[in-house]
């Protein structure tokens, strides 16, 4: 899809202004080839009385028919049959259900500039080979899971010497190996490059806790990082402070907070989203986020909080163009960050704790039936 290509090769990741144009145009596109191809989104839209030609301006993204991340648990929904699909992979499923999402070739060829230029821009991107430590799954062909995708696609970003998992294959099944982390820090420690640790916050936060109430530490090559993939999940309750977390790792392992980058995304929207030095998810070009309230769902302004709705024209195998996380959070004005990227940043506040939320298309499981629908 050219229009999509055109977007994802923009030279500048933030530039949201010089490129509201091609999103339009990338979006209302992809939405007319999801009507096209499957009959389940199509439905939705003539249900709403929505048409693609309404895209006219930025204003009018608020119009696209919003799905939200709970009903990909519940419908397997494709615009494309599963052998035309790059890869086909699924949520973490932390609430019970996951979303099966396919990934299509031009989807997997518009990721490429947008996780090498934002990539870069964020200093991830190094010819230095380091060690990486994985707080997370080892890859087996029995896990489609998206995370353990991404956490694996991140090993890339500097040549990778050695991978360490936290939770390793073992006949079958997945077995912690904390020991075997624990391990591998010591001798990566010892050797002259850097390590590269990956993982949700709050695996990191758990497992340097244990190393410090056991009295262990060690100091990590200088060039070393910690990329934090996720939010905190099923330990929402455990969360502490950025700050904490950040002091904890400069205690334990030597890196410092300036060392540690976080990452935001949905395998519903596999948008990279990279905190700036001031610790702030800028919106990049690839995406755009409403914040609807949750009552009306009706657009909020800067700064008020509500659910969170993620907008992209990147997959085409899926009909993910507009999606409605479970998340609250709020917009701020770029420029209120100081970190010299001009474009608003999206504060993620936590999870809704709702057992269901409706959206415009609340009555798109009714309207597809019961079943797979493609």
């Amino acid at each position: 899809m050219p229009s999509r290509q055109a977007l994802f090769w923009h030279r500048d990741p933030y530039d949201l202004a010089g490129t509201d144009a091609l999103f339009l145009r990338a979006a209302a596109d992809n939405c007319a080839y999801h009507i096209r191809h499957c009959p389940g989104y199509a439905a939705i839209c003539a249900h709403l009385g929505f048409c693609p030609d309404e895209l006219r301006s930025m204003d009018d993204l608020e119009k696209i028919p919003v799905l939200p991340t709970l009903f990909f648990k519940r419908k397997a929904l494709f615009s494309m049959p599963q052998w035309r699909m790059a890869m086909r992979v699924t949520s973490s499923g932390t609430s019970g259900r996951f979303s099966q999402i396919g990934f299509d070739w031009g989807c997997i060829l518009a990721e490429v500039p947008m996780v090498l230029g934002l990539g870069g821009r964020h200093h991830l991107v190094s010819p230095k080979p380091a060690n990486y430590v994985v707080l997370g799954y080892q890859p087996d062909k029995s896990n489609h899971t998206g995370v353990t995708r991404t956490m694996y696609g991140l090993t890339w970003f500097a040549p990778p010497l050695r991978r360490t998992y936290a939770l390793k294959m073992t006949d079958g099944g997945y077995v912690p190996d904390l020991d075997g982390v624990a391990a591998a820090l010591a001798r990566y420690a010892a050797s002259p490059l850097p390590t590269r640790i990956i993982g949700f916050p709050s695996y990191l936060w758990f497992g340097l806790k244990r190393m410090e109430e056991l009295g262990l530490s060690v100091k990590l090559r200088p060039g070393s990082r910690i990329i934090l993939a996720g939010g905190w999940k099923q330990h929402y309750a455990q969360q502490v402070e950025k700050p904490v977390l950040y002091a904890l790792a400069r205690r334990v392992l030597g890196i410092p907070e300036e060392n540690i980058n976080e990452l935001f995304g949905a395998v519903e929207h596999p948008i990279f989203y990279n905190a700036c030095q001031r610790h702030h998810f800028h919106i990049p070009i690839y995406g755009r986020v409403l914040i609807r309230d949750p009552d009306t769902l009706e657009p909020l302004p800067m700064g008020r909080v509500g659910l969170v709705n993620l907008i992209s024209p990147l997959m085409t195998a899926t009909p993910t163009l507009s999606v409605m996380t479970d998340d609250l959070g709020y917009l701020t004005p770029g420029e209120d960050c100081g970190c010299g990227i001009a474009s608003p940043y999206l504060t993620i506040l936590g999870r809704v704790g709702m057992a269901d939320i409706q959206t415009c298309a609340a009555g798109a499981s009714e309207l597809l039936g019961k079943g797979e629908m493609g």
